[in-house]
């Protein structure tokens, strides 16, 4: 059985408007297919293949009292794995 190990998180409510600055940023640094991501001292730096999969996905959970939605977008990849061409199956 795998063991997953958390790297790097970061979690802090914001604006939906910096949300947007920093996901425009980030596609920005992609295009470099090298992310450096810091919060205080901590620091990670994230280099990304060509080929990726891009998995978005929206959740709606019941809490007690209200409902909680989220947008999730996660890009993953094998590391260290051949990169091949895109196909679809």
């Amino acid at each position: 059985m795998s063991k997953e190990v958390i790297l790097f998180a970061s979690e802090e409510p914001q604006s939906l408007k910096s949300v947007a600055a920093f996901l425009r940023d980030l596609a920005d640094r992609l295009d470099s297919n090298q992310v450096i991501l810091r919060k205080g001292a901590e620091e990670l730096t994230v280099s990304i293949p060509n080929n990726v999969v891009l998995e978005v996905k929206v959740e709606e959970e019941a809490k007690k009292r209200r409902t909680q939605r989220s947008l999730e977008i996660e890009i993953e990849w094998y590391e260290g794995e051949a990169e091949g061409s895109l196909s679809l199956g």
